[in-house]
């Protein structure tokens, strides 16, 4: 009779083992379940915002190079108006010399 009891003890020993075995398996594998779904929503934010800054800094970009066309064509328009205030500048320079050179004052 204690062999039926040792033996029986083990038997039920041996099932409680595997019972709660299969509960922290389930357990164990819920959460690593879970961990990967946070890890792939994770890493999808991640990608989102690395989108986002992608485009973003082609934005920046855009708005630079449109910046640097006007400032060149700024640049162009002022070069064009300092020529032609040179030009009117040597114009009148001329108009005045030819005119001292035409109204002589005469010495006395």
């Amino acid at each position: 009779m204690r062999k039926i009891v040792i033996a029986a003890t083990v038997a039920l020993s041996a099932l409680s083992l595997a019972a709660c075995s299969q509960q922290t398996q389930d357990a164990t594998d819920a959460a690593a379940s879970s961990a990967a779904d946070d890890l792939s929503d994770l890493a999808s934010d991640a990608a989102d915002k690395a989108g986002q800054l992608g485009a973003d800094a082609s934005d920046a970009a855009n708005d630079a190079a449109d910046a640097a066309k006007d400032a060149g064509a700024d640049a162009a328009d002022a070069v064009g108006d300092t020529a032609d205030a040179a030009a009117k500048a040597a114009a009148d320079a001329e108009a005045a010399m030819d005119e001292g050179t035409a109204e002589k004052p005469k010495a006395q």
